[in-house]
């Protein structure tokens, strides 16, 4: 399993976290997502099919880019 931590900084409400939780949840391969209003922080986890890129493009796609590393 692989696992991604990141800066979401247009997170601003629990409303955001569960947008978050739910859209990115729903890929197939995503086994785990939890967020934090407070830190802005998102930690992924996932299974191929489910791959970085793909998730990346769902946060930029439902307009929640992670903070480029």
């Amino acid at each position: 399993m692989e696992s991604k931590t990141f800066k979401v900084p247009s997170i601003g409400c629990d409303g955001c976290v569960r947008t978050i939780v739910n859209e990115v949840g729903s890929l197939q391969g995503v086994e785990h997502v939890t967020g934090s209003v407070d830190s802005k922080m998102v930690t992924v986890e996932w299974t191929p099919p489910a791959n970085w890129a793909e998730i990346r493009a769902k946060l930029i796609e439902i307009e929640y880019a992670p903070e480029p590393n």
